[in-house]
């Protein structure tokens, strides 16, 4: 037996929560073509996994990637942590279709799309990725708010039933280039004055098809019922999955409220099919809002185009310098990203612990000073909430990111270690794993991350990149 790459003497946790076992893993091409004794075999490539884990490689299940697979397409920031794939558009944003000379709202603009770089075909983009693959695997989302925002002259009102046929048409044309489903964002501008009903229009082409909707719900506060009831309906007027995007429970008033909305989607998982992920950090991160209630925790601003020099200071800091009230001080520093201090360890453990909960880093890949999740989710999940505060056993955590997501999304031959799988897989110390980035050093990649191979070629070894860029488009597979 002679294998392209043999990862020897490691134990094998396998995505499935199943026990872990002691195995070798041949590799042949971008498949994995043994797991067993392979003592007697040969390879060009030897990985030595003696005392490390051998895992599928992760699937990171929200990500804002969508740019960042073209213009930073090493993928250092999730490569570093053992992600293998990633799930981008999300939150109704996505880097297709796009008008070459429109201008991109907020939060559309975080993917810092240059005019110049513009696909005005979600088929086009996808064409891009294979043209010049990134180091990770992609499975694409096509955003709402981008729908809106290509169709509509305004969008602080309803659409027009005009322009719910124009958004349907273009959902229909990503579909067929491979799109994975619709992704909305009703929290944000650009899509708080769309209806229920517009969504579910909007959404039609999803019917009948394995195409999912992918949420950021209206609100993750006060209203976060009637948020989720909204989203299942959406779900149950089209007959299809729903994934609720960072599920958490934010503002004070609301600590602790976790207690019932787990209750009321696993109710709701009993008729129909629901998905949920989240990070595994009290603090969130998105575009700079003014809004009383996003102000209410301590504001740590990572990014500002106006006030650069502003980034990794606190909001409160910058309004006393200034003399201004804080919410003046954050129209300022518009158009920028900060991270939001809102929410309760308790209620992000209790959502973690959830059974059917995926993991999902939900990072911004822009500036120097991103939250900490855009480079540490997977291994802080692995470490400190698996090993150290022992949540759940590492066989659960593995599959939380792995097996789970790729049933999930639907990535067929990813997710799980076995023969014909594609050759996916991550070696790590589950002893030593840990995140590094803080708030203060955001970027700093974890410890305990032995080897990354993508497709069947490493692409991190031993704490470096090796340049090799193996990811494939992973399309919607036909109904």
């Amino acid at each position: 037996m002679h294998y392209e790459l043999l990862i020897r003497g490691g134990t094998v946790i396998d995505g499935t929560r199943a026990a872990r076992f002691e195995a070798d893993v041949g590799v042949q091409g971008d498949r994995i073509a043994a797991v067993g004794d392979l003592a007697a075999a040969s390879a060009e490539r030897v990985v030595d996994a003696t005392g490390q884990i051998v895992a599928p490689g992760f699937i990171d299940s929200h990500t804002h990637d969508d740019r960042a697979l073209l213009a930073q397409a090493d993928m250092s920031f999730k490569v570093s942590q053992g992600v293998t794939t990633v799930v981008a558009g999300n939150c109704g944003i996505s880097a297709a279709p796009l008008r070459p000379d429109m201008e991109l709202p907020m939060p559309l603009n975080l993917l810092d799309v240059p005019h110049g770089e513009r696909f005005t075909t979600f088929r086009a983009y996808l064409d891009a990725l294979r043209r010049a693959p990134a180091a990770v695997n992609v499975a694409a989302l096509v955003g709402h708010s981008t729908l809106r925002a290509v169709t509509m002259g305004a969008l602080e009102r309803e659409a027009t039933q005009k322009e719910v046929a124009a958004m349907r048409g273009l959902l229909e044309e990503a579909l067929d280039a491979g799109a994975i489903g619709l992704s909305s964002g009703t929290f944000y501008p650009p899509a708080a004055k769309a209806t229920t009903e517009e969504i579910i229009e909007v959404g039609r082409p999803l019917s009948g098809t394995r195409g999912l909707y992918v949420t950021h719900m209206r609100d993750e506060s006060s209203r976060v019922m009637e948020a989720l009831a909204e989203t299942f309906r959406i779900g149950r007027e089209l007959g299809v999955t729903v994934v609720v995007s960072h599920h958490k429970v934010q503002n004070r008033p609301n600590f602790g409220r976790s207690r019932e909305t787990l209750p009321f989607i696993r109710e709701t998982m009993r008729r129909q099919k629901v998905c949920l992920d989240c990070y595994p950090y009290t603090a969130g991160s998105t575009m700079i809002r003014t809004d009383r209630g996003m102000l209410d925790g301590r504001v740590l601003i990572a990014s500002s185009e106006p006030h650069p020099q502003c980034a990794g200071r606190d909001l409160d800091d910058i309004a006393r310098e200034w003399g201004v009230p804080e919410a003046e001080a954050a129209r300022r520093l518009q158009p920028g990203t900060a991270i939001y201090f809102l929410m309760d360890e308790d209620d992000v453990r209790r959502i973690l612990a959830f059974d059917e909960t995926m993991i999902g880093s939900d990072g911004i890949p822009v500036g120097d000073m991103p939250h900490p999740r855009l480079w540490g989710t997977f291994p802080r999940v692995l470490g400190h909430y698996a090993r150290d505060v022992a949540l759940f056993p590492l066989e659960t955590a593995v599959w939380k990111m792995t097996g789970l997501t790729a049933r999930n999304f639907g990535l067929t031959g990813r997710g799980t270690l076995a023969e014909g799988q594609h050759a996916d897989l991550v070696v790590f110390d589950a002893a030593t794993i840990r995140d590094a980035a803080t708030y203060e050093h955001p970027t700093r990649a974890a410890d305990g991350i032995r080897s990354v191979i993508v497709n069947g070629s490493v692409a991190w070894q031993q704490g470096r990149h090796t340049g090799a860029r193996s990811g494939q488009v992973i399309t919607r597979q036909p109904a």
